[in-house]
């Protein structure tokens, strides 16, 4: 037997699925509901958060008292994480990224917390990342706990939010006071580069990250043990891996406090053939300035002695008198670039 209150209850149902029955009607009551939504959710966010926000993380908006949809069946409206996540989305995509501001950052380190799909969460560490080309956003990401937040996405299970991680945190990491935050991470970042596919983006968005945490001497020591890890992906990567491992072999060989190092890292003896005509010359520039900065370092006596008694260390390979090094130079003085020509010289002398 229905009591009463169930009878009630069941009259109320069938009064709003009358009502949804009609087209015009539906919409009506969609945009209440959505507006009422998007009204709150821009008005609230004092606290970093959507209203509504549950303890579960579930964004519940309760129709209001008096509403049409409230006479009609006495429900809660609740509506999805991932919805409201993409409704912010949309409403900062809106937007240029020089014109965010301190509530539209807040905004977005809240979805990418709160998003479960691996596409949301893509698509706010790509809007964090462009905000981050800007020095103001830059600040404002650190002072709200953003850095550490980003950065836990780096063991993300999926490899393309790893990726995405990695260019935000670059952007972010031109701004001394977020590397000093950062550096932390660079034991992970270089374990990324070892455990990733050759050549894949994720190993190219590290060492991008590694370049400009390589810029100031202040990350140097951690990267210590990255060196022979750096001069192995040089004779198995592209052309634009190549580049980039240069990038942060040159930063880290201008400082004279890295050179004891790099001298003694083991490294495949078939770097030397990289100082080749038919080396692409970005890539011939870069390895230049590189050999240049070896050249500038003497070892002592004894250091040296020792250095040569090891077949596999870049002394040996590269700065040794019994290297090859030297009569590939003279052979690339005939190269067709003359940025190529010029370094050639400036090494050789």
């Amino acid at each position: 037997m229905v009591d009463s209150g169930g009878v009630s209850r069941l009259g109320h149902m069938k009064a709003l699925l009358g009502v949804l029955a009609g087209a015009g009607a539906s919409y009506g009551i969609y945009k209440l509901v959505t507006g009422e939504v998007f009204q709150r959710k821009q008005k609230g966010g004092g606290s970093g958060r959507p209203p509504g926000c549950s303890v579960q993380g579930q964004v519940q908006e309760t129709v209001q008292p008096g509403s049409l949809l409230a006479k009609l069946s006495g429900l809660d409206v609740v509506r999805t994480k991932g919805a409201v996540v993409r409704d912010v989305q949309e409403e900062i995509d809106s937007k240029s990224p020089g014109t965010l501001n301190r509530e539209n950052i807040k905004m977005l380190l809240w979805c990418l917390q709160t998003s479960s799909e691996q596409t949301d969460r893509c698509r706010v560490l790509v809007t964090l990342g462009n905000a981050a080309a800007f020095s103001a956003h830059q600040d404002a990401v650190r002072e709200l706990g953003g850095l550490i937040l980003i950065a836990r996405y780096l063991s993300d299970p999926a490899a393309d939010v790893r990726v995405q991680t990695l260019n935000a945190l670059n952007n972010l990491s031109m701004n001394l006071k977020n590397q000093d935050v950062l550096k932390v991470y660079i034991p992970q970042v270089l374990e990324l580069i070892e455990t990733s596919p050759v050549n894949s983006n994720l190993q190219l968005a590290a060492l991008r990250l590694l370049t400009n945490l390589s810029a100031a001497d202040v990350c140097h020591h951690l990267l210590r043990d990255s060196i022979r890890l750096l001069l192995s992906l040089l004779v198995v990567s592209s052309q634009v891996l190549q580049i980039q491992t240069l990038k942060v072999l040159v930063n880290l060989s201008s400082n004279p406090d890295m050179m004891d190092d790099i001298v003694q890292a083991t490294v495949p003896a078939s770097v030397v053939l990289l100082f080749d005509l038919q080396t692409a010359p970005a890539v011939l520039q870069r390895l230049l300035a590189f050999a240049g900065n070896l050249k500038a370092w003497t070892p002592s006596s004894p250091v040296a002695a020792e250095l040569r008694s090891r077949q596999d260390c870049l002394y040996r390979v590269l700065l040794d008198p019994s290297s090859t090094l030297h009569s590939r130079l003279v052979q690339l003085l005939a190269h067709p670039d003359q940025d190529v020509r010029a370094h050639v010289a400036h090494v050789l002398l």
